[in-house]
This record gives C-alpha cells, structure tokens and sequence, in this order.
C-alpha cells in the first residue's frame, strides 16, 4: 500500500519570552499551532493562517520572503525546520505521513480569539523556557523547539 503525505505548517508564536502551546484533545499532548496546508496555499501563508484561526493572533515569521523568482517555478522560503511524521492508525500501521514545515514567529500582543470551533482561548497557555523544561506532559521536541523559538526571537530583536 502507497503512504500518501500531508503537507502541514506550524507555528511557535513567542511574545515577553513565553512560547504558546495548547492541550490538544484528540492527541494528548501540548502543541502549537498548526494545520494542513489549503490547496495551492504556500507553507507560510498557511503557517500564519492556522495561527490566526486557532488563536487569533497575528505574528510576525522570523525568516524574511524571499523575491527570488526561479526559472522554472518558485522559490519556497525557508523554514526553520521541515519534519516528517508518520500518522497511525489504532491498530498501529501507518495511515499517511505529515510533511511539517515548522516556524518560528513573534505576536504583538497575548490576546487570544480562536475562530468559532477551534480550541478555547483557556485552552492555551504560554510556557517560560522554565516551564517547558519543567513540563512532564511535553514531548523532548516541543520542549526543544519552543526554547529554540523564544531563544531565536530574543536574537532576532534590532539592537540585540
């Protein structure tokens, strides 16, 4: 049987070094952000459009756009990081493989407005580097990629 992949973004929005993560119902665990990708919608549109419906926040990405026009097609901008993951089923087999293109990004502010039908504002929660740390309930790689966001966006301030 063929594995079909999913192509998905995600985002980890830092603002005041905190990172934001929600408890995702169906998966168990903390989370940030993140869909699939629409039909002909670009990692990062989708990136900041998945932010923008399930919390309401708009942020800034960290990489810049790039203007480069190739000679036969466009070029991606980069993300911080491209995942694979492989989605199972109940029974344990592979049901489809998830491409992650992940992001790191700044909010303006901490005021979250969820889209009707997404998690609940108190669903959500900002982590210090601290308390992703000290989290039992998050996976090694949202602790490593949530420190590495507000560690990146820190950096990324002018006169820093």
């Amino acid at each position: 049987m063929e594995t079909t992949r999913h192509f998905t973004a995600t985002t980890y929005v830092v603002h005041d070094g905190d990172c934001l993560l929600h408890q995702h119902d169906r998966l168990g665990m903390w989370l940030p952000p993140g869909g699939h990708l629409d039909r002909d919608e670009l990692p990062r549109e989708a990136a900041l459009r998945e932010l923008r419906e399930e919390t309401g926040l708009d942020a800034t990405l960290l990489e810049p756009e790039t203007d480069v026009s190739a000679k036969f097609g466009r070029e991606l901008s980069p993300a911080e990081r491209t995942m694979l993951y492989d989605i199972d089923t109940a029974d344990g087999e592979v049901a489809h493989q998830h491409v992650d293109f992940v992001y790191y990004a700044e909010a303006s502010n901490r005021t979250l407005s969820p889209d009707d039908g997404e998690a609940k504002a108190g669903e959500w929660r900002w982590f210090s580097p601290d308390e992703l740390r000290d989290r039992g309930g998050l996976t090694e790689e949202v602790t490593t990629l949530g420190i590495e966001a507000i560690e990146r966006v820190e950096s990324a301030r002018p006169g820093d």
